[in-house]
């Protein structure tokens, strides 16, 4: 069967560096077997420009088709204006919602390679892997009721609702489960339970599904002491399973122990594996149209839309060691490179990988 992939560009350097995941997939289909279609489409502030909507109806029903989506960036200040229904941001929490991408698969894997480019010492990041668990479709960011008010005082205030339910709990939960029993058998889930209803909940649904999976030992940190652990010794972890808002924030953090934020990718999942693959970072608009950007991260989320949504781990295996040759050739792009004279720009850096498949 034939693997149907949306590419959706997105804003700023967004198309830069899915135009170089469009090269690497061309490359997979032309001489690596790989029996794939690929599509695109509008999201975010382009589709605002071009459809009226941050998440148009011609791209839902695309992406509703797809077997995996490939979104580059969505965002810049242009649109920060508009009202809130109309953001670029808000077709990303729209196309995450319509289609059930419930788990944010994020990983924190620092290649050997750049051990000296992350902001910590070597022997703390050394051999860093963490994958990060952040429940997507839930929490905070979709809580009602919300919004913006007048208080009879006369102050304004800005309110939203944290609300968890057990079932959304679990779902992501068993997930994480899974994916650390296939690791190295930990399990962090990180909350607030002390202060926040929602995660007392959360930490009571964990408590009681880790029955089910006797060979992961399951820990709990309140999201503070998680974010200082990150920092402190972050290879203690293995899997970490949090939510919403604090999976937003600590998968950030753990980006940067790995030497720069252009070097993560990211998959969000449904329960049959379909998903949406984008790097962590956003849409740059300082560097857009420089031909600057780190597309590595995106490259890597090839690699994860092709082991996760297509079962094409032998391909997968592929991308991932060609990025590794190239960094240990000692290419880098402006964001990880000591002179910057030397660096590759995002064309250059594109066809390093691809050159690299064959080796």
């Amino acid at each position: 069967m034939t693997h149907r992939i949306l590419m959706l560009p997105g804003d700023h350097i967004g198309p830069e560096i899915v135009a170089e995941a469009d090269r690497l997939l061309q490359a997979l289909i032309d001489d690596y077997g790989l029996d794939a279609t690929l599509e695109y489409a509008h999201l975010g502030g382009c589709a605002v420009d071009a459809e009226g909507e941050p998440f148009p109806a011609s791209t839902r029903r695309l992406a509703e088709a797809a077997d995996a989506i490939l979104l580059g960036a969505v965002g810049g200040p242009q649109w920060d204006g508009l009202p809130r229904d109309k953001r670029p941001e808000t077709g990303l929490l729209n196309i995450r919602s319509a289609l059930g991408l419930f788990a944010n698969l994020r990983p924190a894997i620092l290649f050997p390679e750049l051990v000296d480019a992350s902001s910590l010492r070597p022997d703390v990041v050394a051999g860093l892997d963490i994958l990060i668990f952040r429940e997507l479709t839930g929490g905070i960011y979709f809580g009602q009721p919300r919004g913006l008010r007048t208080r009879d005082d006369g102050i304004r205030e800005g309110f939203n609702t944290l609300v968890y339910g057990a079932d959304e709990i679990e779902r992501i939960g068993r997930a994480a489960f899974q994916a650390a029993s296939r690791r190295g058998g930990r399990l962090c889930s990180v909350d607030k339970a002390n202060v926040l209803e929602s995660s007392e909940l959360w930490r009571e649904v964990m408590t009681s599904i880790a029955p089910d999976y006797p060979d992961v030992e399951l820990s709990h940190l309140y999201v503070d002491n998680a974010a200082m652990q990150l920092v402190r010794d972050p290879k203690q972890f293995d899997v970490i399973v949090t939510g919403n808002l604090f999976g937003d924030v600590l998968s950030d953090c753990a980006a940067m122990l790995t030497g720069s934020i252009g070097m993560l990718p990211s998959a969000s999942l449904d329960a049959g594996g379909r998903g949406l693959y984008e790097p962590v970072h956003g849409s740059a608009p300082d560097i857009a149209g420089q031909g600057v950007a780190n597309p590595l991260a995106t490259l890597l989320s090839v690699a994860m839309l092709l082991r996760y949504s297509l079962d094409e781990g032998a391909l997968a295996d592929r991308v991932e060691r060609a990025v590794g040759r190239v960094l240990a050739a000692g290419r880098r792009s402006p964001d990880l490179a000591a002179d910057p004279a030397q660096a590759l720009g995002t064309r250059a850096m594109g066809d390093a990988v691809v050159n690299a498949l064959d080796r």
